[in-house]
């Protein structure tokens, strides 16, 4: 049998012990929004239970009346979806309620948005490590209450990434390829070569940002699932810079629409925590954006908005398959590379691609014979990169007034030279590693790195066209193979929509708080700060709120859970 064959065809099978989630949250107050009543009131309403809107919505519940509204479904209905050996399962699942919306962006790149209570948490290849301190300061966030808030996150649903042979492998691998120093286990963004955190606990089981509801009081919060928002409300005879939001409409799996309105309270919220792509277009539909796109589409104006939407952004992966000649473990992202601004080097192992991706299975089988003819090989792992901080940046732009449909999305990969040049650097560093002492044993010294160049050149990874020199050239290699990190943000940026206080710039009564407010995607991997920042903006709101009532509306048991647990914080913000 090929080789290519056996790189997805072969590869390594299944986890035997399906794993499930040991203990699902029996939440009471999560429902599906069929069960909501036509109209209801509250002091918060957060558009998106993900990975900002869930620990937002678990604050601002210690002392307030708190309503999220989730397009999606429940993590908690199939036990051991979400586990670590199903990572590519979930993400290649076509079904209508799937937790990942498969889209194509306007470059032909597949991608996928979450849609699931807890987000891209709930979906992703869990590796969980902090921002760098730039990123922080230009937050305009209290460095104390940031530490406070990823300590709450991690409290919950962080875990030590474990550190097998393959992973072994990598790390010494990295090292003997320059990226130095050895950092050891450290959640911190720093250069060099480190062990980070994980989501996955010491069984495979995944945790996410759903689990950390587990804080609200649930007296002051209900969560609707199948909840698609399709407007917020402004009142009518307010238009342009000042005007307010009052309430949302939302549907029910059934079509069936709801108003959700705050409460008359002029420190009353509605929080937008979409994602990149899904806060955009919900400001869009509500008449908040470009004019340019809104009226076409008969979509009244409430405030002309050119920058929303715009500077959309998408970190690059791109990597090589690799078979291995000896067992690897099941392994997601543990070990990582760090070159501050410019690649991140992370691999993965024994994962399942047939199941998921049939399609590149068959086109595999149609030439497998005619390239190579090595022994069957059940085991596969892939080494990737990802540029740090991508200068390439692009724009949504609505398809039509149905908030189901994902909006056009172009982020012009590669399209600044630096992006390109810093992807090459990744391949670069990633073949060293392939040819290092310490990776010897998990790779066929008689297949070289540019037969393995040559493999990830020939797969439909995405629909953009190949050239003659694909494999030969690291360029053309870069853009033509590239992938997505699922690490979408921008589009609802500081400064540009909305201010520092995460304010819709002109509007009252509205926030957006998710990474589509970020310029470029903290850390490594952004999720641990998207928790984070989602926790302390509550903290912040919470502060705000109870001190412009100057106490006068709280009970002593509302004023006691407020000092216990938003004093510490409180007192450096």
């Amino acid at each position: 049998m090929g080789f290519l064959k056996a790189l997805l065809v072969a590869v390594y099978a299944l986890h035997p012990n399906f794993s499930h989630a040991e203990t699902a949250p029996n939440y009471s107050f999560v429902h599906e929004s069929t069960k909501a009543p036509p109209v209801s009131y509250h002091d918060y309403i957060v558009v998106g239970g993900g990975a900002a809107g869930c620990p937002l919505a678990a604050t601002l519940a210690e002392t307030a009346n708190v309503l999220v509204l989730e397009r999606g479904g429940s993590p908690y209905r199939n036990p051991g979806k979400t586990d670590k050996g199903n990572f590519l399962l979930t993400l290649s699942d076509p079904s209508p309620d799937s937790y990942a919306q498969i889209f194509v962006t306007e470059d032909g790149v597949y991608n996928h948005r979450a849609r699931v209570l807890g987000g891209g948490t709930v979906i992703n290849a869990g590796f969980y490590s902090h921002a760098e301190t730039e990123f922080v300061k230009e937050s305009g966030l209290d460095e104390a209450l940031v530490n406070d808030a990823y300590q709450w996150v991690e409290n919950k649903v962080v875990f030590k990434a474990q550190l097998l042979q393959w992973q072994t492998a990598v790390r010494d691998g990295l090292l003997e390829a320059g990226v130095l120093p050895y950092n050891g286990f450290t959640n911190e963004h720093i250069n060099g070569t480190k062990i980070g955190s994980t989501i996955f606990d010491m069984n495979d089981h995944r945790h996410s940002a759903a689990d950390l509801l587990e804080y609200a009081d649930p007296k002051n919060i209900i969560v609707y699932l199948h909840a698609t928002v399709t407007k917020i409300l402004f009142p009518t005879q307010t238009v342009g810079s000042g005007t307010r939001a009052i309430g949302v409409i939302y549907e029910d799996a059934l079509g069936e629409k709801h108003t959700a309105y705050l409460t008359n309270d002029s420190k009353s919220e509605i929080i937008v925590s979409a994602g990149a792509i899904g806060s955009s277009q919900l400001l869009m539909l509500s008449g908040i954006g470009p004019r340019s796109q809104l009226e076409p589409l008969g979509i009244k104006l409430v405030m002309d908005q050119p920058m929303v939407g715009q500077g959309i952004a998408d970190n690059t992966l791109n990597g090589l398959f690799i078979p291995s000649p000896n067992p690897v473990e099941l392994s997601l992202l543990s070990t990582v590379g760090i070159s501050l601004f410019v690649n991140y080097i992370e691999a993965g192992s024994g994962l399942n691609l047939a199941p998921s991706f049939g399609w590149i299975s068959k086109f595999l089988l149609s030439i497998s014979d005619q390239v190579f003819t090595y022994n069957f090989i059940p085991l596969h792992i892939i080494i990737l990169q990802k540029v740090a901080r991508p200068l390439s940046t692009g724009h949504l732009e609505l398809r039509s007034t149905d908030p189901n449909e994902t909006p056009k999305v172009r982020f012009n990969y590669f399209q600044e030279p630096e992006d390109l040049r810093n992807c090459v650097q990744g391949m670069k560093t990633i073949i060293n590693v392939v040819n290092s002492k310490a990776f010897s044993k998990f790779r066929y010294q008689t297949i070289s790195t540019q037969q393995l160049l040559n493999v990830v050149a020939a797969l439909p990874l995405n629909q953009r066209p190949r050239h003659i020199d694909t494999a030969s050239s690291l360029e053309q290699f870069c853009n033509d193979t590239v992938m997505t990190f699922w690490h979408h943000h921008g589009g609802c940026q500081v400064g540009k929509v909305v201010g520092e206080d995460y304010k819709v710039i002109g509007v009252d009564g509205l926030r957006v708080i998710d990474a589509s407010t970020f310029s470029f995607t903290p850390g490594t991997n952004p999720q641990a700060t998207v928790m984070m920042l989602g926790r302390a903006m509550g903290v912040r709101i919470q502060k705000d709120r109870l001190l412009k009532e100057g106490f006068k509306n709280h009970t002593n048991r509302e004023l006691i859970k407020w000092i216990v647990v938003c004093y510490p914080v409180c007192l450096i913000i």
